[in-house]
């Protein structure tokens, strides 16, 4: 295997990954998307794709929406995402 230098975004990304690893393996969930919008500050993950999500719940005094399919959660979106 060859070893090499890698630029700060890369390394960035790198550290990211490993720092979040931990909690994607102790989540009931293995499987989701990731998309975040930079200029609205919103997260969105979703548990299943597509969504069709059928109804949906505001968690107003924490800033995230769960959406739901029937009765199974299909997603999350959290609002002011970088001030988490």
């Amino acid at each position: 295997m060859e070893t090499m230098t890698v630029d700060k975004a890369t390394q960035s990304a790198v550290d990211t990954a490993v720092s979040i690893t931990k909690h994607i393996v102790e989540s009931p969930i293995h499987k989701f998307w990731l998309d975040y919008d930079e200029e609205a500050d919103v997260l969105y993950i979703s548990l299943q794709r597509p969504q069709k999500a059928t109804d949906s719940i505001m968690l107003d005094d924490v800033g995230i929406l769960l959406s739901y399919r029937r009765e199974q959660l299909v997603g999350i979106t959290v609002f002011e995402a970088s001030k988490r």
